[in-house]
């Protein structure tokens, strides 16, 4: 786990209260650390820098974040389906494949 010092050194520029607040708003979750604080993983670190990037570099008000992160987190889960489904489907016979490709090229049904 990485510690709110480890994280803030990863993502140079982001104040302290940033990252409270992020918390406090559920954008950023975090874990409580053993002996008191956060605890992060390093996916907390990569949505830090997402946060960082919205609201301290593109100045992303306040108000439309809860919007942008919701938009954001259902276009990751729409690539995290598309890659399992290519991956289930890379495991099929060659013959599944060519169909089911056909298919959403428009030629199998």
């Amino acid at each position: 786990m990485i510690t709110l010092d480890d994280l803030l050194r990863q993502v140079p520029g982001v104040p302290p209260a940033e990252v409270t607040l992020w918390v406090e708003r559920r954008w950023l979750l975090a874990e409580a650390a053993p002996g008191g604080g956060w605890a992060f993983t390093e996916m907390d670190v990569a949505r830090c820098r997402l946060l960082a990037e919205l609201r301290i570099t593109l100045e992303l008000e306040e108000e439309v974040m809860p919007l942008v992160l919701s938009l954001l987190d259902q276009l990751y889960d729409a690539r995290r389906t598309v890659k399992a489904l290519l991956a289930a489907l890379d495991r099929q016979p060659e013959a599944v494949r060519q169909a089911v490709l056909a298919a959403a090229r428009g030629g199998g049904g």
